[in-house]
């Protein structure tokens, strides 16, 4: 796991312009740092060593010198390749996974990275050909941002590095930060800067002779089901899923996992203890507020595989985090950042590889929405206008008691979804629920800011995924949109943003493309059965977990922000928003936002969502825009909760 940069100039690249770059990532590798200039090529690289630590330095060249690379990430199948590379006659210098990458170049070309099979965002310099070849895995675990403005070109792990460059202005894209209201993502090629894009995942950049092309290089079908008997499907499950984590536990220092006592995490703990046959770290974080703290569970799935356990409960003091967090993010975010980022400070103290459940929802079908919205076609039989005249004023009544998706909050989403009679659009709105709707947005927004983006309606995004996706069944088409939007730039987006902030590597074994495929390829009555999510992976768990974990209903990897908000934390929220740049300049409509802030404290309504979500964008502008530092931030933050507590 490591961060790399670079810069393409034909008038010429010095070490003093890439080295601004490469502090900037310096988190993401602490152990090593190399750069590369020459001519017109810089590349930069921050290294995390997992794997030959003393002789995988990047960047890395072939034999003669003509091509070099630097890579993020892992190559889980460099063994089996290295293998197939030296019978070509290839010779390695090293016994990184890195190497493999330049050698299969000199075979295949471009199509190097459909050999890939791993975690990587990589760039590669051909200097016969001047060519430039930027890269990102198929599922999106890894990162990649760029600049081009028609002559020079940036790229980086993180947009911090372009931006430590000083070639760009530091102007907001609005029509991002509208997206990001709805979809709680900030879909490609966006980023929260107009200059910078994000290279989308399963996608490669080349740039020749003047010209940036990006092109596709794999998606995912789930047409072509296997015809097995569910015995039979089982045992293949069963054989892919442990070939995939033994692949995941490879590397030259200790490994452990996060477990939160959920299906995903608890399956890859399970299957992790029978193929070490050893003890070995798992990590938990919990709360004090017993309908959200999951550590019992933790501890129970621990017990039974016999792990070294290591937990840790956190507080309500989220200021001190906030500015750093959202600095390593690069983006605004929603709560879960904060989850991940205790998750990952406890793993880092003990280890520097920790395994994850990441993807398992999408993959197996676990998000009560993908029921939810199947569900909703039977209540769209009760007549419109009975929905929207009656049984809606009613809903609208009922109270919130802030629980993890109480009842008021499923009833009040069931009434919304039920007014879109295509499935697409439906999904696409499942999730808006809990943000900003298009006409949230509408009302949120000011004047100016509205005439900009609000003939863009984010849903569609989602709904074209939807629509395009390589299957007919509605559960696949569900999955697929996931897989391709949700999953890349959220979660692991936080996954990769909160470990990297640590200096840990963080590996999803669900997410080995070779198992996307498979379980793409499993008739969806597999996945949801009835009322059971996860149907298949629940049935392969009974050979590895207790019952207790198995019956589990979905808890979810959540803090208690909405109650903090509502007390302890509230006089500060309300300071804070009331006071932003985005409130003063007549951004957002002071109304609203009075509005959100009335019926949280009240009860009335949970928005501690969309107060999180406005929290974040105002203190990321005023790191990113402003160019405020962490502490400064922090400082400023902490000054104005300290008055509030005084003067009551």
């Amino acid at each position: 796991m490591c961060g790399i940069c670079g810069i393409y100039h034909p008038a010429g690249v010095g070490v003093a312009d890439v080295q601004p770059m490469v502090g900037a990532i310096a988190h993401r590798g602490p152990d090593d740092e190399g750069i590369l200039v020459q001519d017109c090529i810089g590349l930069g690289h921050r290294r995390l060593s997992i794997i030959d630590l003393t002789g995988g330095r990047q960047p890395i060249s072939n034999e003669d010198g003509t091509i070099w690379v630097i890579c993020n990430g892992e190559i889980y199948n460099y063994r089996e390749l290295r293998s197939q590379l030296q019978q070509k006659g290839h010779i390695f210098r090293t016994r990184t996974d890195t190497e493999v990458i330049l050698h299969l170049y000199e075979e295949y070309g471009q199509d190097a990275v459909n050999h890939l099979g791993g975690m990587f965002a990589l760039a590669l310099w051909d200097s016969d050909r001047q060519l430039l070849l930027l890269a990102r895995d198929r599922l999106g675990q890894k990162p990649l941002f760029y600049a081009w403005d028609g002559e020079c070109l940036l790229f980086a792990s993180e947009v911090k590095a372009i931006l430590a460059a000083n070639h760009l202005d530091r102007d907001i894209d609005y029509e991002a930060l509208h997206h990001y209201l709805s979809l709680r993502f900030i879909p490609p090629p966006h980023t929260m800067f107009r200059q910078v894009k994000k290279l989308p995942a399963a996608h490669r950049l080349v740039l020749r002779q003047g010209t940036v092309t990006v092109s596709r290089y794999w998606d995912l079908s789930f047409n072509g089901k296997l015809d097995l008997a569910e015995p039979e499907l089982m045992d293949a499950l069963q054989a892919k899923l442990v070939e995939t984590i033994r692949s995941h536990l490879i590397s030259d220092v200790p490994v452990g996992a996060f477990l939160s006592g959920g299906m995903d995490s608890s399956m890859i703990v399970a299957v992790m203890a029978q193929e070490l046959q050893a003890s070995f770290k798992t990590f938990a974080i919990g709360v004090k507020e017993q309908s959200f703290n999951e550590l019992p569970y933790a501890r129970q799935v621990a017990d039974h595989c016999h792990t070294s356990h290591v937990e840790h409960c956190v507080e309500a003091d989220l200021i001190r985090l906030l500015p750093t967090m959202i600095w390593h993010l690069d983006e605004p975010s929603d709560p879960i950042a904060a989850c991940q980022y205790h998750a990952a400070n406890l793993a880092a103290e003990h280890v520097k590889v920790v395994l994850g459940g990441d993807g398992g929802d999408e993959l197996f079908a676990g998000f009560d929405r993908y029921l939810g919205a199947l569900r909703v076609e039977y209540y769209r039989l009760i007549p419109s206008a009975l929905r929207e005249r009656a049984i809606g004023p009613l809903l609208n009544r009922l109270p919130d008691s802030f629980g993890y998706k109480n009842m008021t909050q499923k009833l009040l989403w069931a009434q919304q979804l039920a007014q879109f009679p295509d499935m697409g659009r439906r999904y696409a709105e499942a999730t808006s629920f809990f943000r900003f709707s298009h006409r949230d947005k509408e009302l949120l927004f000011g004047r100016e800011l509205w005439r900009q983006v609000g003939h863009l309606d984010s849903a569609n995004i989602l709904a074209e995924a939807f629509d395009h996706a390589h299957a007919v069944d509605p559960i696949d088409r569900m999955l697929y949109t996931d897989l391709v939007t949700r999953l890349p730039e959220h979660s692991l987006m936080l996954t990769d943003r909160m470990t990297m902030a640590h200096g840990l590597e963080a590996r999803s074994p669900f997410l080995d493309h070779e198992l996307v495929e498979f379980m793409a390829a499993v008739p969806s009555r597999l996945k949801i059965r009835g009322h059971t999510l996860k149907y298949a992976l629940r049935k392969l768990g009974r050979r590895y977990l207790p019952d207790t974990i198995l019956k589990r209903g979905k808890q979810g990897f959540m803090f208690p922000i909405a109650a903090w908000f509502q007390n302890e934390l509230y006089p500060f929220v309300e300071r804070f928003l009331l006071e932003s740049h985005l409130v003063r300049e007549g951004l957002l409509n002071r109304e609203s936002v009075e509005r959100l802030l009335r019926e949280h404290r009240a009860g009335q309504a949970d928005h501690h969502v969309r107060l999180w979500m406005l929290l974040n964008v105002e203190i990321w502008r005023q790191l990113y825009v402003e160019g405020r530092s962490c502490a400064a931030v922090e400082e400023r933050m902490r000054s104005n909760l300290q008055r509030l507590r005084e003067s009551v």
